[in-house]
């Protein structure tokens, strides 16, 4: 029976899996001499300076509203770091964590017009924490259209648009940066969400847009940038803009004929290939369905060890101060001891990211924005986690429980599966966030593969968060070798891996 033809989301990946027998072949020096700017610089506009606004003592109400907007782009992506380096030239860390640190992502924020932001396009400028008002044009009608008329533009007067410049990436991971360019997005909207709990925002995320109308209304360089992802903030202090959800993702078509690529031009022709320019469900695709068939956890393996994960949830301080003081002073582990982790530390960690509705009474969202977590799956190693056995689980978020689906240590070969990197080895616990690619296609075309990652670096963002809380040590990986992971783990072939997460006790 004849293989029926992939689909260019598919092709993509399968072209961009490391190999052990390939890696060596494909990698290549660095020409630090190219090395990025990530930084994007407007030779006109009007600045607002936001930094007299992250103090504590303003009691103007416009000075209030300020203060707002201003802590919630630091939070999401301001620079919390100053790293020396040997070329002379410091490396600036962020609140979202990237791979390599190289930031290919760009915030904008579009004004409806408000009586503190007037009417137009604003570039978030992390160096001098301001913005850029570069486009001074009452362009939310555009904005709506180009959103295909997103029912939360409606009530809304300011939005976020982030996008990314693909070079910044690709110049050090090639055609494998698209992953971690929506990995880095994911990590991104992570902070949004959560920064906008303690500023009284609620973002309302959008995945399924014009992508041309909305680069040509940001006056990207069409060649060099895409547009990711646009959120409309609700102000949660006005009663008018507590909104009800909506979906967050659009299908695309599948495309299964296209050219011979060549290395180094998959990346655009892929990002290309997965823009939409029309939305064929309507104005009614936006809503939710009211009465959803709830989903099974996709994996029940029988007579299998299971663990409960129910826990007492993380207490973030009052007003969620504890988690603003978190998010600003994140960090990616460099090394890990190989010390234990207890069961209760990791249950805490897994309930945070996956049980939103566990932290209502603290002011978080109950039912954050994700493009649909029903496609992710989550398998973890353990290593060293005092109260588990060692072996590979895999994590039902809905029966909140852990289900062990092998009995071994795997510290030798996740040294070797995460490209002979140390933290792999020493980690007392490596999450792996995966999908089956040919199933979430069928469901959205191949524009999902941008929802698949970053639904991965949101959840990775939230370990993140809360490792750091708890005084572990945490780092994401997004390169590994793709087809070992799933043969050393014994996970099905058809999950796609998407993202690692390291955990442990720092060294």
């Amino acid at each position: 029976m004849p293989e029926l033809p992939v689909s260019i989301a598919q092709h993509y990946h399968e072209r961009t899996k490391y190999d052990p027998q390939t890696l060596a072949s494909k990698s290549q020096g660095l020409d630090w001499e190219k090395q990025p700017v990530p930084f994007k610089e407007y030779k006109i506009g009007t600045s607002f300076d936001l930094k007299p606004y992250l103090k504590t003592d303003v009691t103007d109400p416009e000075a209030k509203w300020w203060r707002r907007l201003s802590r919630l782009l630091f939070c999401s992506y301001g620079l919390t770091a100053r790293v020396p380096t040997m070329t002379g030239s410091p490396m600036y860390l962020r609140a979202a964590p990237s791979a390599g640190g190289l930031y290919p992502a760009e915030v904008y924020i579009i004004s409806r017009g408000t009586p503190q932001l007037p009417a137009g396009l604003y570039n978030y400028q992390p160096l001098t924490h301001s913005l850029i008002h570069f486009w001074d044009s009452h362009v939310w009608s555009a904005l709506q259209a180009a959103c295909f008329w997103h029912p939360a533009l409606e009530s809304t007067f300011l939005a976020l648009a982030t996008t990314a410049i693909f070079y910044r990436s690709a110049w050090r991971y090639q055609d494998r940066a698209y992953r971690r360019v929506f990995l880095d997005t994911g990590h991104l909207l992570g902070n949004i969400e959560l920064a906008s709990a303690f500023t009284d925002y609620r973002p309302h995320l959008i995945g399924g847009f014009n992508d041309q109308a909305l680069k040509a209304l940001l006056y990207l360089d069409s060649d060099k940038e895409g547009l990711i992802a646009v959120l409309p903030l609700a102000d949660q202090l006005d009663f008018q803009q507590n909104l009800p959800l909506f979906r967050t993702a659009l299908p695309s078509p599948t495309q299964t004929e296209y050219p011979k690529i060549p290395d180094g031009e998959l990346l655009t022709y892929f990002h290309s290939a997965t823009e939409l320019s029309t939305d064929t469900t309507g104005t009614a695709g936006w809503k939710l369905d009211p009465d959803p068939k709830p989903e099974q956890d996709k994996y029940n393996f029988p007579f299998c060890t299971k663990v409960s994960t129910v826990t007492p949830s993380i207490f973030w301080g009052k007003d969620l101060q504890g988690l603003e003081s978190t998010i600003l002073r994140r960090r990616s582990t460099r090394a890990y001891s190989g010390a234990a982790l207890t069961l209760e530390e990791l249950k805490a960690l897994l309930d945070f990211t996956y049980q939103p509705h566990h932290y209502i009474d603290q002011g978080l969202d109950a039912s954050p924005d994700y493009f649909d977590l029903n496609l992710i799956e989550t398998f973890i190693a353990v290593c060293a986690v005092t109260g588990l056995e060692e072996g590979c689980y895999y994590y039902a978020p809905k029966a909140q429980e852990l289900r062990q689906i092998r009995f071994k240590n795997f510290r030798r070969e996740l040294h070797y599966l995460c490209l002979g990197q140390e933290l792999g080895r020493d980690a007392s616990a490596v999450l792996f966030h995966t999908a089956d690619l040919k199933k979430a296609v069928a469901q959205y075309g191949d524009r999902v593969y941008r929802y698949l990652h970053m639904d991965a670096g949101h959840l990775g963002q939230r370990l993140n968060l809360a490792a750091i809380h708890l005084s572990l040590g945490v780092s994401g990986i997004g390169g590994f070798f793709d087809d070992q992971v799933n043969e050393v783990l014994g996970i099905p072939a058809d999950e796609a891996v998407l993202y690692i997460t390291t955990l442990g006790r720092p060294r």
